[in-house]
């Protein structure tokens, strides 16, 4: 059976190879100074063109909600947040998320056989296709009972599946539990040995994140309602799950309320139930072939990760609409080109204006379809393109920051902030430890050993 993507993530994580790894954090911290660096322009451009700029407000809010703030976030975290088990889990960013508030003894079958006789779905890996197929049952109303969760990360690794109930069959209100596997000797705080932890919160709508301004589900604050609710569905007479046993460590982590990772209120009691799973009855046949195939739609194999895709989408609209603006890049009469002293060195010296603006085409259409094959060739899991990709997305910020600072571009318009907003997203999302571990074994593929291609 092919790995999921959760099981190359994790199999990444434990992987590191540090040369990789600092070099995808350099494209990342460019990208990072390029976003900011663009939504000073955007505010710029507001302020000198007035009014008929008041479309900049919108990528402005995009950049700051979705590529500053989580990157501030994603430093401050690792500065001040302790790299241990504190029973918190944390978000993509390094940032607070779920309490762990279930440990289990059992092996991942038996919980998958308790979880389903209980009236649970697996949720689905989240993919581009599966990412699509969310926003329209919640836009619509319509039911999507192994709707994906967004990943929450403990012991360095994100959770290996999910479990979930809809509420009213829609997918922005609904019971959900994420799980993970206990590092091997790993005992918690006062000694007691599990063998897997569980994070289980009910989302009661979708929302704004208070830290970030994303789109998110909010969760309901008392957490131990959630808790008690999941433990309430295995040990129901008509869940059939003969043999589940249930101790409660009271008292495990002080009670406290505090917000999660999208500034949600959360309270809590600081009881830890262990639930055993290891005496249940061998699942039937129908049962096990569930849980097969959920084995198997788990596995990673046609979709790409929705980071990936979204990395791809990003490379060809940018090779499109650069193409495309070929005439408002670089117009007949120069433009911006000839405030350039060296372009105007050039044209002194006899070069005609024809043909300069015929080179500058040139090499703009040469680097677009550059640009646009490599997006193609990261799609197809090429692991050099992914890098050639990074190395071509960073060199064309460069030169138009450069341009801009030597005053070519202090007039920018919406198509080349546009298409410098492209390569800075790009960057990041290929920069992203999803697109590494992609590239590193392609799908449909055998596992290939991807030790060389990781970074945390």
């Amino acid at each position: 059976m092919a790995p999921s993507l959760t099981e190359r993530a994790q199999a990444a994580v434990e992987n590191l190879h540090v040369p990789v790894r600092t070099i995808d954090r350099v494209f990342t911290g460019f990208a990072t100074l390029a976003a900011a660096w663009l939504a000073f322009l955007l505010i710029y451009q507001l302020a000198t063109e007035g009014w008929t700029s008041l479309w900049a407000f919108l990528p402005f809010w995009l950049l700051v909600t979705y590529l500053i703030l989580p990157r501030i976030h994603s430093l401050l975290s690792r500065i001040y947040l302790p790299d241990y088990f504190i029973g918190r889990t944390r978000t993509r960013e390094g940032v607070l998320g779920d309490p762990v508030n279930l440990a289990l003894l059992g092996q991942e079958d038996q919980i998958h056989a308790a979880m389903l006789r209980a009236g649970w779905h697996r949720a689905d890996e989240l993919n581009l296709f599966t990412g699509w197929r969310t926003v329209r049952a919640t836009l619509s109303r319509r039911s999507y009972a192994e709707a994906p969760v967004s990943p929450l990360f403990l012991f360095g690794r994100r959770q290996a599946f999910t479990y979930q109930q809809e509420v009213e069959g829609n997918p922005a209100k609904r019971h959900h539990v994420r799980f993970w596997p206990t590092p091997d000797g790993w005992l918690l705080p006062g000694g007691r040995r599990v063998e897997w932890l569980a994070a289980g919160t009910f989302d009661r709508a979708v929302g704004l994140s208070l830290f970030t301004g994303q789109i998110t589900h909010r969760i309901d604050a008392d957490i131990d309602a959630e808790r008690d609710h999941i433990i309430a569905t295995l040990t129901a007479p008509a869940a059939g799950n003969e043999g589940v046993g249930v101790e409660h460590l009271r008292h495990f982590s002080s009670g406290y309320h505090h917000r999660n990772g999208g500034g949600d209120h959360i309270t809590t009691d600081g009881d830890m139930p262990i639930i055993d799973v290891r005496s249940l009855a061998t699942p039937s046949e129908k049962l096990q072939a569930q849980i097969d195939v959920d084995h198997e739609e788990a596995a990673y194999l046609r979709p790409v990760p929705l980071t990936v895709a979204f990395a791809v989408g990003l490379v060809l609209v940018r090779a499109i609409v650069g193409l495309f603006s070929l005439a408002w890049t670089v117009p007949p009469d120069g433009g911006g080109l000839l405030d350039i002293p060296l372009v105007v060195d050039w044209l002194d010296g006899g070069l005609p204006l024809g043909v300069l603006v015929g080179i500058s085409h040139g090499l703009l259409i040469a680097y677009y379809v550059l640009f646009g094959v490599l997006g193609v060739l990261v799609y197809r899991g090429h692991r050099w393109a992914r890098t050639a990709a990074l190395l071509l997305s960073t060199l064309g910020v460069i030169v138009w920051a450069v341009l801009w600072w030597l005053g070519d571009l202090r007039g920018a318009t919406v198509i080349s902030l546009l298409g410098t907003a492209l390569e800075i997203l790009a960057i990041l999302a290929l920069s992203s430890d999803t697109a590494r571990i992609y590239v590193g074994s392609r799908p449909g593929e055998p596992e290939r050993d991807t030790s060389g291609d990781v970074t945390g």
